[in-house]
């Protein structure tokens, strides 16, 4: 085996990283190590974690699959990783795959836990699969239909990603609302129409909320239509959230429902497991449209630096690409 240690990112206390240097196993028979070529910042969840910013009810509920420490901190997060197999399986030897694992040059996996990208999907764009993977759960949740009036709220990655796949369905209207004017660049990339918060159109047969800020929900609120359903893709960490639940959401009779990306859709679990939902991710990573969500890329060795900026960035950050460089 070519490496017996490797360098990862990890939150050494709340608001500070560092790269640090740690033995690597070698793979077993049913394992493969991994050279990362490009790994996601998801900016919503991890904004939360290196900010330290994970309630401790939520701390089992909040682990990674292959984080190591615990909240909070320090710790190794992250799962949007994309990397060359260099050991295991001949049918994955040399495969470029996805991983739902940290931030780290070199891993060792179980030969499982790899999900090889199809040939029509390149590795920069592969780091968006655990965001579709989110995007698309809640779409299950919402169960759009035919003709429906859609609007989703917050422009972020996960959001525009589910009014993306909104707009696919035949016959409905799909609005993207955010209060960063910027992001209508973004929407009109995707193909989905734009608006600021006080132009969103009204009487929505379904409303997704993904901005991750109270003050989102209380649109969403505002615009859903009589016995509608609103559904809730936020996560909010430590945040209270108070909501004017005496005016719209009274009157109005609507649904509030939450998503989350933990467990599938209820009534897609007979059929679907987690591998077959991210199989369903890769290949809708396809589309060369979704590069518009990549809103910058650093190398591996800046990130300790670049992490601090990256969860303050505000509407600029979208998908941030950590690239590493060949070893």
């Amino acid at each position: 085996m070519p490496y017996t240690t490797s360098m990862a990112f990890w939150t050494q206390a709340p608001g500070h990283g560092a790269l640090r240097r740690q033995p690597l196993a070698a793979p077993g028979r049913d394992e493969v190590l991994v050279e990362a070529l490009y790994s996601g910042v998801s900016r919503g969840t991890e904004s939360l974690v290196f900010t330290g910013r994970v309630p401790p009810s939520e701390y089992q509920r909040m682990r990674a699959p292959f984080q190591e420490g615990d909240f909070p901190g320090p710790l190794k997060y992250g799962y949007a990783s994309v990397g060359r197999v260099l050991e295991g399986p001949a049918e994955l030897r040399e495969r470029v795959v996805f991983c739902l694992y940290p931030h780290q040059q070199h891993y060792v996996v179980p030969a499982s836990a790899v999900h090889p990208l199809p040939e029509e999907v390149p590795a920069e764009r592969g780091v968006l699969a655990a965001n579709l993977e989110t995007a698309i759960n809640g779409v299950w949740d919402a169960a759009p239909g035919l003709g429906d009036r859609i609007c989703v709220i917050g422009a972020g990655v996960v959001g525009a990603l589910v009014a993306w796949l909104c707009q696919g369905i035949p016959g409905t209207q799909v609005c993207l609302v955010d209060i960063e004017p910027e992001r209508a660049g973004l929407a009109r990339a995707l193909g989905v129409p734009f608006a600021l918060p006080e132009e969103a159109p009204l009487e929505n047969d379904l409303v997704i909320h993904a901005s991750g800020h109270p003050s989102g929900l209380e649109t969403a609120l505002r615009v859903t239509a009589r016995e509608a359903t609103l559904v809730e893709m936020s996560w909010y960490g430590e945040q209270t959230v108070t909501l004017p639940l005496g005016g719209a959401f009274h009157a109005q009779r609507l649904t509030l429902r939450s998503s989350q990306v933990g467990g599938i859709a209820p009534q897609r679990q007979p059929r679907w497991d987690f591998s077959r939902r991210m199989q369903l991710a890769l290949r809708l990573l396809a589309d060369p449209r979704l590069d518009a969500l990549i809103s910058g890329e650093t190398p591996f060795d800046t990130l300790p630096d670049e992490m601090p900026r990256l969860v303050q960035g505000g509407g600029r950050v979208l998908c941030h690409r950590i690239r590493y460089a060949p070893t």
